[in-house]
């Protein structure tokens, strides 16, 4: 292997930062969320602000000695944007209070609709007039259609236009400004030629009231669609019953008590509870009496039942599909496999994907660019348009083969109110958030976690795959086949007795072998375990050594050629007392059944698949071949920190890695490729370390977990083209782009629902993410 560079380390004490979660509300477009995280990072303490507009949530690390969480959040409500630190435990609670603020948000919007739509409705019916050739009574009076249009201003667009004018005043303007600008410089510019009638101008009372009409259908579909993005999330939390039977300890001779019902966020580790079928099974736990059958379709995707009996480990939120069983709690409140899932998950979708940059950098300055652009359109079409194109003054009617004058300014007018409204800074601040939303929220439904949206981005790019061997490739149960020595016996005892100090595949099968052949343990002391080389320990007063050639070489214990010649394919552990070796345990670990099916569907991907192990070099040769990879492919008899300096090789040769592992040896390579990916059944250092976690005990999630990646990440381009696109057309159009050619004029109704429809579809682009079908 060739010389791998140094790694260089930076060590950052973490202990005095802790990072804090907001609720925070009153977030409307892109804008608002960067006004919240400048105003997050000006205060005193902060290191970093993320802020999600699709679920409304900011975390914020800060330095615990310089920063309240209800002071900043007592800030950020002054300024208009309501906001609640989020408690530990709270989760359950948060959930209950977001549904039920997001069902008065709906309640309202609807209401606000229905006095809207009763609104355009009347108005459209007073236009009729234009149709039929005589003006209907009341309904088409210039004066009725004033009285629709400072409704329409002062009920259901009273919250636009209030909301709008308190941001641009705080000096963030949001959508509501735009949207408000508009509508209110139609509205009064209609009253001005309504009042005074010389100067010739045209009322369009019916715009402010369409404006408004279209832009509340869109908010409303936009909100109905993000609270559907979310519940995949709320969902997970509503698993976590809210209730546990506590009961005394089970014994053999009476196992039935009377149980005491409890807060489930109050069960203490060690406590005994009674689960009933079709009960939820409230913290994680081992069952100490009775046999049942359980769903973890939540946990794990699999919707088979799993047979659970004594010692069985279950999980909070799986349910008890059959027998009465009686557990004792192992991990209790936030340290539950389910809690830990949706902390995963909710700081995944905090996460940003780099390619959000582009779009955060835009909408820091998008709202006042709009408004400069509005304000050039009317100078322009005011002072220069109409003198050049004289012709753009004679509109159609509404029959369209007659036409009416229109003065300068109006038109002038119109067109800058339908720049202010078309531009749409939501479908840049909702493009990525939602797709990650939906992404990280379907991913946990199929047992994959993926960490966030840079992970996404890393995932799209990759081009290499290296696997750890033991445990990922294989069944991680290995079998003791030969016990090769002068006296077996005392080989076996030795090498159960250190071994019974460390927590290994190779520990539990050495350990299983000693079992089956009743073999007594010595008595032992100071056992040490060196990851990915073997394990010491004193064994009745004289040093024993279980592990590799260079574990047992490092303490100078000699090891003749021909104990090593016949070891043929198989892992080899060697055992040596007092520094004389004793023999070898010859091990054999198979292959899992999908791993050459993996390893051929990654390949097909266009992925290269690399094989990395701590084993010696000649067992790494027959995996590789059993998995169809060339000898160039595989790197064996790697120590655990050597793992991380052949990814960093790869990843100097221009290599894009992700490495797939389960055990506390994997840890390093997992955090220094690009991608981690992490077996949930491995070891927790595993799982922590790594970018991508597996709930189940499956290979194939491998490529599931890259497909779904590469299809959230397109997901993102795919709505961050459109949130560009969508503005870099539609406000040139807007401005009258196209009206001295073709005659083109978009109203300012018009552009107030294209606005409302890019908005919506940037989310239910987001949405089609459901309809993936796991491979």
């Amino acid at each position: 292997m060739q010389d791998v560079p140094k790694i260089k380390t930076t060590i950052i004490n973490q202990s005095s930062l802790e990072t804090i979660t907001l609720d925070v509300s009153g977030m409307k477009c892109a804008g608002c969320v960067k006004a919240v995280e400048r105003q997050l990072t000006q205060q005193k303490g902060v290191i970093s602000a993320r802020v999600n507009l699709a679920t409304e949530v900011a975390t914020v690390k800060c330095k615990t000695d310089l920063l309240d969480p209800n002071t900043i959040a007592q800030k950020l409500t002054e300024n208009g944007f309501p906001t609640q630190p989020r408690l530990a435990h709270s989760e359950t609670n948060v959930v209950k209070k977001q549904t039920e603020r997001h069902r008065q948000e709906i309640e309202q919007q609807i209401w606000r609709i229905a006095i809207a739509s009763l609104l355009l409705i009347m108005s459209s019916i007073g236009h009729l007039g234009h149709f039929i050739g005589s003006e209907i009574p009341i309904l088409g009076n210039i004066w009725f259609h004033a009285v629709l249009a400072s409704i329409a201003l002062l009920v259901p667009g009273r919250e636009i236009i209030i909301d709008g004018a308190r941001s641009l005043l705080q000096n963030a303007p949001n959508m509501n400004t735009l949207v408000g600008l508009g509508a209110v410089t139609a509205y009064t510019a209609s009253i001005i030629a309504l009042l005074f009638p010389q100067l010739g101008w045209e009322c369009f009372f019916d715009e402010p009231v369409m404006i408004l009409g279209f832009i509340l259908l869109g908010k409303t579909l936009e909100q109905q669609a993000r609270y559907r993005a979310a519940s995949t999330l709320h969902s997970l939390i509503a698993l976590q019953p809210a209730t546990a039977s506590l009961v005394s300890r089970p014994n053999n001779s009476n196992n039935s008590s009377e149980s005491l019902e409890i807060p489930a966020s109050q069960v203490k580790v060690g406590e005994y509870l009674q689960v009933l079928p079709g009960e939820k099974f409230p913290v994680d736990g081992k069952i100490c009496d009775g046999k049942t059958t359980v769903d973890e379709s939540m946990l794990t995707g699999e919707s088979m039942l799993v047979v659970k009996e004594f010692g069985g480990n279950v999980a909070a939120g799986t349910i008890n599909k059959s027998g009465t069983i009686v557990m004792q709690a192992t991990r209790t409140g936030s340290e539950t496999t389910l809690a830990q899932i949706v902390k995963l998950v909710e700081t995944a979708q905090t996460r940003k994907a780099p390619i959000q940059n582009l779009a955060d950098t835009v909408a820091g300055y998008f709202t006042y660019g709009v408004m400069t652009i509005a304000t050039v359109t009317f100078l322009f079409w005011y002072f220069v348009g109409t003198n050049i194109w004289s012709h753009v003054l004679q509109i159609p009617n509404y029959e369209g083969m007659m036409t009416y004058s229109t003065s300068p300014l109006v038109l002038s007018l119109k067109l800058a109110i339908a720049v202010l409204v078309i531009a749409c800074p939501c479908t840049l601040g909702l493009a990525t958030p939602t797709a990650i939303l939906v992404g990280s929220g379907v991913g946990a439904q199929r047992g994959l976690l993926i960490k966030g949206g840079d992970v996404l981005e890393k995932v799209h790019e990759l081009d290499t795959i290296v696997f750890d061997k033991t445990g990922t490739l294989t069944t991680g149960h290995p079998t003791v086949t030969d016990i090769v020595g002068n006296n077996p016996e005392l080989l076996l005892q030795v090498a159960a007795t250190v071994e019974s100090g460390t927590s290994h595949p190779l520990a539990e099968a050495i350990l299983q072998k000693a079992q089956q052949e009743n073999v007594a343990l010595l008595s032992a002391t100071d056992f040490y375990t060196e990851p990915g080389l073997g394990v010491s320990a004193i064994v009745d007063g004289k040093l024993a050594l279980v592990g590799n050639l260079e574990w047992l070489k490092k303490y100078e214990v000699i090891v003749e050629q021909g104990n090593i010649s016949t070891l043929t394919d198989k892992t080899a552990v060697y055992v040596s007392l007092d520094r004389v070796l004793l023999g070898v345990v010859k091990v054999s670990d198979a292959l899992r059944d999908d791993a050459l099916v993996t390893v051929k569907d990654l390949q097909s991907m266009g992925l290269k698949v690399m094989l990395l192990t701590g084993d010696r070099s000649c067992v790494a040769e027959i995996v590789a071949q059993q998995l169809g990879l060339t000898a160039e492919d595989v790197l064996g008899e790697v120590p655990p920190a050597g793992k991380a300096e052949v990814i960093a090789a790869l990843q100097s040769k221009g290599q894009k890695v992700g490495m797939v592992g389960d055990g506390i040896n994997d840890a390093p390579a997992l955090a220094e490729a690009n991608v981690g990916i992490g077996m949930q059944t491995g070891t927790d250092v595993a799982v922590e370390a790594a970018d991508i976690v597996l709930m189940q005990d499956k290979l194939m999630d491998v490529i599931e977990s890259i497909k779904l990646s590469r299809a959230t990440f397109n997901k993102i381009r795919e709505n961050l083209f459109w949130a560009f696109a969508y503005n870099i057309v539609g406000i040139p159009v807007a401005a009258g782009l196209l009206l001295p050619s073709l005659g083109i004029i978009l109203s300012p109704g018009a552009a107030g629902a294209l606005m409302a429809f890019s908005s919506v579809s940037v989310v239910t682009n987001s949405l089609l993410l459901r309809r993936s079908r796991p491979t």
